[in-house]
C-alpha cells in the first residue's frame, strides 16, 4: 500500500518531481499516504524533513518567488483545499537549466505533490476561491536568510495563469513580494 507515481525532471529540470499518490476510495471517502519515507527514498527523495507548514490564502493571492540563501530547503508541497498554480525556478548556478521554471496545478482534487530540491525559488498563485497549502521542509526557517525574485521577471518568463475574473493588477501580494529583485540582479551577486 502507498506506492506513488513520479514524474521526474519536470520540463527537463533535474531534481523536480511531481508525485501522484495512490488513492483508495469507496462510498465512505478515500485514503492515501501523503508521505512514506521508504516509498519516497525509492524514487530519489531521501530527505530528513524537520518541519511541516500550512498556509491559507484566498483567490488571487500570489506568494513568491522565495528561497533561503544560506540555509536552503528541500520542499514537498501539496494542496489540501482548493487549487494553486505552483512554480519552481532553478537557481543552481552550475545547472544546465539555470533560470528555467516549471509550474504545475496542485489541488485538493488531483492530490498531486511537488518536490522542489534545494537551489530553487518557489511560489504559487491561488486559482480557487481559497486554498490551503501544506509543505514539508528539510531545514528550519531563518528569518534573516530570506531571498526572493520578482514574480513577473521577464527574463524568467513564468506563464502565470490568472484566477478567473481577475487581472494581474488585482493579484494580492505582500509588499516584499511586489519588489523582490530581478533575475538579472540576482545573477550579478553570484
Amino acid at each position: 500500500m502507498g506506492k506513488i507515481k513520479v514524474i521526474n525532471n519536470c520540463n527537463g529540470i533535474a531534481g523536480l518531481k511531481v508525485i501522484e499518490p495512490t488513492v483508495f476510495g469507496d462510498e465512505r471517502g478515500y485514503f492515501m499516504e501523503t508521505y512514506n519515507y521508504k516509498d519516497f527514498a525509492e524514487v530519489g527523495i531521501d530527505c530528513k524533513f524537520v518541519q511541516d507548514n500550512q498556509s491559507a490564502s484566498r483567490k488571487g493571492v500570489l506568494r513568491g518567488l522565495h528561497f533561503q540563501i544560506n540555509y536552503p530547503q528541500d520542499k514537498l508541497v501539496r494542496v489540501i483545499k482548493g487549487e494553486v498554480f505552483d512554480v519552481a525556478v532553478d537557481l543552481r548556478k552550475d545547472s544546465d537549466t539555470f533560470g528555467k521554471w516549471f509550474g504545475v496545478i496542485l489541488s485538493a482534487e488531483n492530490k498531486k505533490q511537488f518536490f522542489i530540491p534545494k537551489g530553487f525559488a518557489h511560489g504559487f498563485v491561488v486559482l480557487s476561491e481559497d486554498a490551503e497549502f501544506c509543505y514539508k521542509v528539510t531545514d528550519f526557517y531563518h528569518p534573516n536568510d530570506e531571498g526572493g525574485l520578482l514574480w513577473k521577471d521577464s527574463t524568467i518568463g513564468i506563464q502565470w495563469p490568472m484566477p478567473e475574473g481577475m487581472t494581474e493588477e488585482e493579484l494580492i501580494m505582500s509588499e516584499k513580494d511586489k519588489i523582490w529583485e530581478s533575475f538579472e540582479e540576482y545573477v550579478k551577486k553570484l
